[in-house]
């Protein structure tokens, strides 16, 4: 067996095709005994790599993004979640909103854990017509502390991963008025890289694995293994990872560890409008494809 420990920024259901694939053995078939860690703060996850105590940082694809050319060269080669799985929650019902009524208020979104949160809302807003400097922002902060201030009354919108979207609205007079795994398109919001000069045997090993666990998914009701979503997931009730999970699968959360083309094209028109890097990056000059094909 080869060691593959990948230093994750997070543990969460959109990550699941990793923990199935583990689950059901499809990693050992490959040859790999793969291990996780999620060190705090997240950006260990780079020393990780550089120093050699991970093959794969698990996160945003925004990370390579912005180091290409102008620090250590991360590079991505699979991608495991294809949809933004975040919620925007308001307090208007939900058949209500309009993106223009954003114009003049507040939202909160958290940006303790790395800029994606940000950006995305940002990017939704200029692919909606309306200007990101028409609203108010409160960010830089942990998502849990502005969850709170929001229940108690501070701003006008929301972001939050959408699971925990649907725990807030079922205590509270509050709405989810933009599920954004259903309504926000394909992007490749989380992707594995690594170093240069990591091992493509072992990196295609993974993709296989990580492949036939999107399969494995996508077949299977996530009813019948709703013992392995609660013990994977302990801190949120078994009837919503149920719920959300096959949601993910209706909406093509998981798709194929190949990093798609076009929700690529239209993320890094994003970083760019955000500043994070200077124009989109062309695909091959950022990502390995040929591991994950």
């Amino acid at each position: 067996m080869q060691d593959f420990h990948i230093t994750a920024t997070g543990h969460s259901l959109n990550y699941l095709p990793e923990y199935v694939a583990g689950e059901q053995g499809f990693f050992e078939d490959e040859g790999l005994r793969v291990t996780a860690s999620v060190p705090r703060p997240w950006d260990i996850v780079l020393d990780d790599l550089r120093q050699g105590r991970a093959e794969a940082a698990l996160g945003g694809i925004w990370v390579p993004s912005m180091y290409l050319g102008r620090a250590t060269r991360f590079v991505p080669f699979a991608q495991i979640a294809n949809r933004a799985p975040l919620a925007l929650v308001g307090r208007e019902p939900a058949d209500k909103f309009l993106w223009s009524g954003m114009a003049g208020k507040t939202a909160l979104m958290k940006g303790s854990n790395g800029a994606s949160v940000g950006l995305y809302l940002k990017m939704m807003l200029r692919e909606q017509g309306v200007d990101p400097k028409a609203l108010n922002y409160v960010q830089d902060l942990d998502g849990a502390m502005l969850s709170e201030l929001f229940v108690g009354g501070l701003g006008d919108y929301l972001v939050i991963d959408y699971p925990g979207a649907l725990k807030l609205v079922a205590d509270g007079p509050y709405t989810i008025v933009q599920a954004f795994p259903m309504t926000g398109g394909d992007i490749p919001w989380s992707v594995y890289y690594a170093t240069e000069g990591a091992d493509p045997a072992a990196q295609a090993g993974f993709c296989r694995a990580l492949g036939r666990a999107m399969s494995w998914i996508r077949k299977n009701d996530s009813g019948d293994y709703a013992d392995f979503l609660a013990r994977t997931f302990p801190r949120l009730p078994v009837e919503v990872l149920v719920r959300v999970t096959r949601e993910y699968v209706g909406c093509n959360m998981w798709t194929s560890p190949r990093i798609n083309p076009e929700g690529y094209a239209r993320w890094q028109q994003g970083l760019a409008d955000g500043h994070l890097i200077a124009a989109p990056i062309p695909y091959d000059t950022l990502i390995d494809g040929s591991v994950a094909a």
